[in-house]
């Protein structure tokens, strides 16, 4: 019986493709493309191989690309055509049964199917991996922390994959808002491994949360060469560090990183690029900075990616293009196609719930914040605040509809709630620059100079290096 590096019988399969699947799951915790060539040589020594087979369709569905899902629903139901399940060991049927639940559109059903792989097999990275990324689509904190924290007394630090365990950890932990925590079990997962993209992004997050963005800015210049190329990962990386620009003040540094990486000449013009370009511009629109020609080549971009539905947070991020592009029957055709979604219910798919409860309620609050009617923005917001992570994402993510929701209530006269939505942002983050300033738009509405000239004095003074 053939066992993987951790001792695990994973099934009768080739010696070669035994280790192209151990350096594929190695190439995946670092988010290296090679993830793919490996992947693709396991299935080429052995076409049978189960967990080369589930792995290749983990990695199509994680795309949240629909074509990418389709091809993966294809090839793997032609897979379990032709292999008798009979035989199948208990983890390879558990992966099974997680893998058709997310074939089915059930991240959470395919959640729980890999939480209770790992509990019986705390030392299944691929489980570990794949169940971390569902609970990130999901917008689950608790388990982002969970998951991978009911594991590591099951490891090592001699073992070789420990550190980007410890990265997953430490990003569970800042969404779960354990930022002293996060920031110390970041850095000693990178300390393990310099390569470790993912644990780099956690300690990043954990600044941008805590509005450190001169810590930030700091320290991905002192790892640069560790996070900003070679990976699928590094776009994303590069939206924080233009996130850090912004709060510090300069936003041509961020245009710059627009143009050279986030919609670059490298760009793949996936999905996950594209809806980072989005999130940027949109911070832009928001502070009235007319970007409309990147608007307009972001939106035709989105264009092909939005035509059905898949993922809601995806739709959010092409809607912003169609507004920012000031394309509005783009964003209306998209809208009325997710309504038309919702009309025949799909208890199973994720996505469906996902876009009833948050997804459509954002994109027609987006399209009524470019139209100019920043109270109907504030009324399809204010009631999701509370509940936004459900469609996935990240805090940071996220933040984009928290400062839309705050400066559709400036525009739109509800100082009130403009005064709270601020107040809670400067006692979370009384570090952030942006917040300062918004406190100062806030008491300026409210017809208080004095507090406005102190708010806008004390955010240069933070910018100030």
């Amino acid at each position: 019986m053939k066992t993987d590096e951790h001792g695990l019988a994973i099934g009768a399969c080739s010696r070669t493709a035994l280790e192209h699947y151990d350096n594929a799951i190695h190439e995946l915790l670092h988010f290296r493309p090679e993830v793919d060539a490996e992947a693709k040589r396991a299935l080429e020594a052995d076409p049978d191989f189960l967990l080369g087979n589930v792995l290749s369709a983990y990695l199509e569905l994680l795309s949240t690309e629909p074509d990418n899902a389709r091809a993966a629903a294809e090839r793997f139901r032609r897979f379990r055509s032709r292999v008798d399940g009979s035989g199948l060991l208990p983890r390879e049927r558990a992966h099974v049964a997680a893998l058709e639940r997310l074939l089915e559109g059930d991240f959470p059903g395919c959640g729980r199917l890999l939480g209770k792989i790992s509990e019986e097999y705390p030392r299944d990275v691929l489980a570990l991996f794949v169940g971390h990324q569902i609970d990130y689509f999901t917008g689950d904190a608790r388990a982002l922390r969970d998951r991978v924290g009911g594991a590591l007394t099951a490891w090592s630090e001699t073992d070789r994959h420990f550190g980007p365990l410890l990265g997953m950890y430490a990003f569970g932990l800042e969404e779960a808002g354990h930022y002293d925590r996060s920031e110390e079990v970041g850095l000693r997962a990178v300390e393990l491994d310099p390569k470790d993209v993912w644990a780099i992004h956690a300690v990043v997050h954990t600044y941008e949360m805590q509005g450190r963005f001169r810590r930030g800015i700091a320290y991905m210049d002192e790892r640069v060469t560790d996070w900003s190329t070679g990976t699928f990962f590094n776009v994303h990386a590069w939206w924080h560090y233009a996130l850090y620009a912004l709060e510090a003040g300069d936003a041509d540094r961020a245009l710059e990183i627009y143009d050279a990486v986030l919609q670059g000449p490298d760009s793949t013009g996936t999905a996950m690029e594209l809806l980072d370009a989005a999130a940027l511009l949109w911070r832009l629109f928001l502070e009235g900075d007319d970007q409309t020609a990147r608007w307009n080549a972001l939106a035709d971009a989105w264009a092909s990616k939005a035509r059905e539905p898949f993922y809601a947070f995806n739709d959010m991020h092409a809607v912003m293009s169609f507004v920012g592009a000031g394309r509005f029957s783009d964003a209306d055709r998209l809208i009325a196609d997710r309504e038309a979604y919702l009309a025949a219910p799909l208890p199973d798919v994720t996505n469906q719930a996902m876009t009833a409860r948050v997804g459509l309620p954002i994109c027609r609050a987006l399209v009524a914040f470019g139209r100019g009617d920043h109270t109907t923005a504030v009324d399809l917001l204010a009631p999701i605040r509370h509940h936004v992570n459900e469609f996935g994402g990240s805090h940071a993510q996220r933040d984009a509809m928290q400062k839309t929701l705050l400066e559709a209530a400036l525009r739109s006269g509800r100082l009130d709630l403009a005064r709270v939505l601020v107040s809670e942002r400067i006692s979370v983050r009384p570090s952030s620059p942006f917040n300062w300033l918004k406190y100062a738009d806030v008491a300026e509405a409210l017809g208080d100079a004095a507090t406005a000239t102190t708010a806008r004095s004390h955010a240069a003074k933070l910018r100030r290096p």
